[in-house]
């Protein structure tokens, strides 16, 4: 059964969001709020945050630009992962991922089929790995925010959960890179 073992250390990871709409401003970001706020409450740190409009290319410099960052361990984005024409963060990660975490985006339209129906085929979240890094995208509303980060992210990103985590992966997420030197 998955639980927290508190007999474990907690490793506080560095977390970047990012949100992505072509209407929020800092100061109307409820999505990007909602994450920090849970972020932080967990005990992890909010290293940087933005906001970069529904565009292929400026999405994929500012993953990249993350993903290079060796104080960024986690980029969390929400917004643009629907079916819209101006939907494109999807396609944006597609250009930066090298392997992508399926069963991410599958628990979270599981859990989101509970709250919304049907209406969970509508969204293309996802998770993947680029470089040592996590990505996760997630819709662009506070509650799906709420509802992947307390049901999958929360745990997965605290190194006591058992009987597995994401954070326990980190040091061997770029083994591949190492052995191609």
């Amino acid at each position: 059964m998955a639980r927290i073992d508190e007999s474990r250390p907690f490793v506080a990871v560095n977390i970047a969001v990012l949100t992505i709409s072509d209407t929020r401003t800092p100061a109307t970001d409820t999505s990007g709020d909602t994450l920090a706020e849970r972020i932080q409450g967990a005990g992890h740190r909010v290293v940087a945050r933005s906001i970069v409009r529904d565009e292929v290319a400026a999405i994929e410099a500012h993953l990249r630009d993350w993903i290079a960052d060796a104080g960024i361990d986690v980029i969390i984005t929400t917004g643009g992962t629907g079916i819209t024409g101006r939907d494109v963060t999807p396609e944006a990660f597609e250009r930066v991922i090298e392997k992508r975490i399926e069963g991410f985006g599958e628990l979270f339209r599981m859990l989101s089929y509970q709250k919304v129906g049907s209406s969970t085929i509508q969204s293309r979240a996802l998770g993947g790995v680029a470089h040592g890094t996590y990505l996760f995208a997630l819709p662009g509303s506070p509650s799906a925010c709420r509802d992947a980060w307390d049901d999958i992210l929360r745990l997965q990103l605290d190194s006591r959960h058992r009987p597995c985590n994401l954070v326990e992966l980190m040091p061997r997420l770029q083994e591949h890179m190492k052995a191609a030197e």
